[in-house]
């Protein structure tokens, strides 16, 4: 499995890259992030991947700005009838802050203005993403936030179900979540929270 790629840029478009590693170009489906962060042809790329492999289809290979791109493309795939494709238009077309907010909320009107995204493919993102990431359980409270095992209310909430969504562990962003002032936007405190897991 080909977990990253380091290499010549050879050809860029708005979805898809060839990288030249090791003498071999790979072409690899991107993100818009990580097509924002491209240098020019023929200087040094790097990027983060996905493989994905089908029973008797090619290799497909993803491309990502960061792990929490990847980390969110990975946990969308898991949702029943949500491809590849699906996925990476989700991510290019919603921060992730705002999704996370989408999918807790049942927002179906936001998640189906993403192309390839219809009503019942936005019902089934909502209803299984907020079961993964602990929406939608009913617990509240501002004294539950530091007990192990509950989702904490208010902001700090959506920002336990963004780092959830993102593959992190109660275990590993419950003190990095302490360390944050919830006066903030929830956008910035996923930012604070993702920069203080980078450092430990």
């Amino acid at each position: 499995m080909i977990a990253s790629l380091r290499g010549a840029l050879l050809e860029s478009g708005p979805d898809r890259v060839v990288i030249e590693a090791g003498g071999v170009g790979y072409a690899v489906t991107i993100t818009a992030a990580a097509q924002r962060a491209l240098p020019s042809l023929g200087a040094t790329a790097f990027m983060l991947i996905h493989t994905h492999t089908v029973q008797d289809g090619p290799l497909q290979l993803f491309g990502f700005a960061d792990t929490d791109e990847r980390r969110l493309f990975e946990t969308l795939l898991s949702v029943q009838g949500v491809g590849p494709k699906v996925a990476l238009a989700i991510l290019s077309s919603l921060p992730v802050g705002e999704l996370v907010r989408a999918i807790g909320a049942a927002d179906l009107a936001t998640l189906t203005k993403i192309r390839g995204v219809g009503r019942k493919t936005a019902e089934r993102i909502s209803i299984e993403l907020r079961d993964k990431i602990g929406l939608g359980t009913g617990v509240s409270g501002a004294g539950m936030a530091g007990m192990p095992g509950t989702v904490p209310a208010g902001r700090m909430g959506e920002v336990h179900a963004a780092l959830t969504a993102l593959g992190y562990k109660p275990s590993e962003f419950d003190i990095v979540l302490s360390k944050l002032d919830d006066s903030h936007p929830v956008t910035d405190l996923i930012k604070q929270a993702l920069a203080l897991l980078r450092r430990k």
